[in-house]
């Protein structure tokens, strides 16, 4: 027989697929009532999103707390964190087991795993709540953020770039430090636009158009020949792309670039 046929709505639902240990391994879907999804992320098995009432919604694994509602409970329905709702958050992002959101007065939050200091908080514990990263103040005006299997990005709207976390294969582009527990810039003196952390290596694009990827250098995910992967850990221009790179975005053995 099935269910019966709930009319879903033109805009503003969110359709899920893939593998699954909490709930049902099949594509679904929900929306909220008044309310629409403006931003998504996905980390390993846990799921944010960011609403136009500039809500933060999350789910799925919590073992590290990372969904930032104060337990280790797995949850299978988007719950809306409470504790971040006056600070009208604007973007999020999901890393293996942590979580990084971003707030419209400038502010950025971490929750989750920290065994590399990914939090941004100075330490290495883990937090199943969200705390703010003092670091960041209001003059900043936070981009885009981005995280990885134990790093961390964010990339201000004037195209300062900062990183922390694991740097055990350059991916966080600190040369020869193993790990930050607060945020640093990474800078090749050019203002940057875009940035992307896959598992163990990272992207980004300049606004001039330019690529620079570094991190774990196997299966050619940096686009880089052999001869310049000796210098893996530090931000290095991939050549090659004939056009100007407007994104990118790393996976966890692979790149891909839009011109």
């Amino acid at each position: 027989m099935g269910e019966p046929e709930i009319l879903v709505p033109d805009s503003g639902a969110v359709f899920t697929f893939g593998k699954t240990k909490f709930a049902e391994n099949m594509p679904s879907k929900f929306w909220f009532k008044h309310d629409i999804p403006t931003y998504l992320s996905c980390g390993d098995e846990h799921t944010a999103i960011v609403t136009g009432n500039n809500k933060l919604y999350m789910f799925g694994s919590n073992n590290w707390g990372q969904l930032g509602l104060g337990s280790k409970s797995t949850i299978s329905k988007p719950t809306c964190v409470k504790a971040l709702k006056p600070e009208k958050v604007k973007l999020a992002a999901c890393g293996r087991n942590h979580t990084l959101v971003s707030t419209e007065g400038g502010s950025v939050y971490a929750a989750g795993g920290n065994n590399e200091g990914q939090l941004g908080l100075g330490d290495t514990e883990e937090r199943n709540t969200f705390h703010r990263i003092s670091f960041f103040t209001s003059q900043h005006n936070i981009k885009q953020l981005s995280a990885g299997s134990n790093t961390s990005a964010a990339l201000t709207e004037d195209g300062i770039l900062f990183m922390w976390g694991d740097n055990s294969e350059g991916q966080i582009g600190l040369k020869n430090m193993s790990n930050v527990c607060v945020p640093h810039q990474v800078t090749i003196g050019k203002p940057i636009s875009w940035i992307s952390c896959g598992y163990y290596h990272s992207a980004f694009v300049t606004m001039d158009g330019e690529l620079y990827t570094f991190g774990e250098p196997e299966n050619g995910k940096l686009g880089l020949p052999s001869q310049m992967l000796i210098n893996h850990r530090i931000p290095q221009l991939v050549a090659k792309i004939p056009e100007k790179v407007i994104q990118v975005a790393c996976g966890g053995g692979h790149t891909v670039v839009l011109t």
